[in-house]
């Protein structure tokens, strides 16, 4: 018989929270890598590449470049890394036991997502480097754009719901009169801001703006190695993972399902799609579709959702 803390320690640290995320966020990694090698007429990596790429950078020196903020520089990568572990852990058991879930998880996990990018920005002005630097405030100046769209579509949900900010609430409500999706024309222009903003908060082409190898050589990157730069490579491939399942919470009815596996399959290949036929966006480009049409289509949603449509 498991204790409450063994138990505890078992959804944070095995399934919903660490092992789990990290394990099904590297093969997401590796299902976009093979699908972009295949488009790309290339024969692309085995199913184990990811893991082995953490699993080497694990055992490389991280340096720390001289002059650079210390203590930062290298709490930096675990920000993000924590955050994202949290975000699983919540989202799953949100889904596993709803009656659990506590008031207020939803507006949690919201702050919690915001943590990825400000760790990057954190990372980015510790490291002393200008590019590191540059690519700092890129970040910033993106996440403020692409936030904003998306908070109000999240609200969206709150809105139509009756004013439930309870991610089991919101799963129980679509229990009882369907999915979020279904719910009217408020819903479905809420989700296609979500799936909008997802690239730019994965920070994947044609977002990856603050990164911009060709540019920056790696942005916040630029100084990382060794463990560091491996928990910035497991953070993003855990959000890969993590970011549809909470979309999936919010618009389409519970994650227990057959039909989970298909729309996030769904999800993955829209990304892929949008990494792969796209350039990359100038930083006024990208602030100027998130803070013009995709802010407006978001505002119409939850205009929309206030008169019950």
């Amino acid at each position: 018989m498991f204790t409450h803390g063994a138990m505890d320690f078992f959804y944070l640290i095995i399934f919903p929270g660490f092992a789990f995320t990290v394990v099904a966020g590297l093969l997401s990694t590796w299902v976009d890598r093979k699908v972009s090698a295949r488009i790309q007429w290339r024969v692309g990596p085995p199913w184990y590449q990811p893991f082995a790429d953490v699993i080497k950078l694990m055992g490389k020196e991280s340096i720390i470049p001289e002059g650079a903020n210390r203590v930062s520089f290298l709490i930096a990568p675990f920000i993000g890394f924590t955050a994202v572990i949290l975000v699983s852990t919540i989202v799953w058991m949100a889904n596993i036991f709803p009656g659990a879930s506590f008031v207020g998880d939803l507006i949690v996990v919201i702050y919690l997502l915001y943590l990825p990018a400000i760790a990057l920005i954190v990372a980015g002005s510790a490291s002393r480097n200008p590019f590191g630097a540059l690519g700092a405030s890129r970040e910033m100046n993106l996440m403020l754009a692409y936030e904003a769209a998306l908070l109000f579509a999240v609200f969206t949900v709150v809105v139509k719901n009756g004013g439930i900010i309870s991610l089991g609430g919101i799963l129980g409500y679509q229990a009882a009169h369907g999915a979020m999706l279904s719910q009217g024309a408020s819903c479905i222009i809420a989700f296609v801001v979500t799936l909008l903003c997802m690239p730019a908060k994965l920070g994947i082409v044609p977002f990856d703006i603050a990164e911009a190898e060709t540019e920056l050589i790696a942005g916040p990157y630029t100084e990382y190695s060794g463990v560091t730069l491996a928990i910035f490579k497991l953070t993003k491939a855990m959000l890969l993972f993590t970011l549809p399942i909470f979309m999936l919470t919010l618009f389409a009815k519970t994650v227990w399902t057959p039909w989970t596996i298909l729309w996030y399959a769904l999800i993955l290949v829209f990304i892929i799609l949008v990494k792969n036929v796209n350039p990359r966006f100038r930083i006024d480009q990208a602030l100027r579709l998130f803070w013009l049409p995709v802010l407006g289509l978001s505002l119409l949603g939850i205009i929309l959702a206030a008169v019950g449509l």
